[in-house]
């Protein structure tokens, strides 16, 4: 078994969407990124990269590199699971949190989770997501940004 952690931070600015977990949520303001800077899949993303030991997104998906410009994050969860199966891991478990103070998760939650799954290539019922707020405090709760953080567990693919 391995384990490992993930965070991400992205400001919030005018004329992007807000994506988070594959969802397109109604906003007024989107996440500033090379990608579509989907926090709660990064934060996923590193916490499987950190649990294999490969490094981090950033090596992985340069900011640099053009070939990324734009892209979903759901297309790079999907190159992470593939690079997670290609080490000969399987995801046991991930529980994901944002911090936001708004809109609200709850009714995109479930969507969330199965996207993420699906991308990762595993049940559901393996991925959690949750939100929470910092009651006006910080980055977050000043509205200026969004975090998330992820932990997961992986475990050794059967020979």
């Amino acid at each position: 078994m391995s384990i490992g952690l993930g965070y991400d931070v992205h400001a919030l600015v005018e004329g992007r969407p807000l994506v988070l977990g594959g969802v397109t949520l109604p906003h007024d303001r989107g996440l500033a990124g090379h990608s579509d800077a989907d926090v709660l899949a990064h934060a996923l993303m590193d916490a499987v990269l950190g649990a294999m030991r490969a490094g981090d997104i950033g090596q992985h998906f340069p900011d640099t590199d053009p070939a990324w410009a734009g892209i979903s994050s759901m297309e790079l969860v999907r190159r992470v699971g593939a690079l997670m199966r290609e080490g000969g891991f399987e995801l046991v478990d991930a529980d994901c949190v944002l911090v936001l103070e708004r809109p609200r998760i709850a009714p995109y939650r479930d969507e969330m989770r199965v996207n993420l799954a699906e991308a990762l290539g595993v049940d559901p019922a393996r991925v959690g997501v949750k939100a929470t707020t910092t009651e006006g405090l910080g980055i977050a709760g000043r509205e200026e940004g969004v975090a998330a953080q992820a932990v997961v567990l992986l475990g050794r693919l059967s020979a």
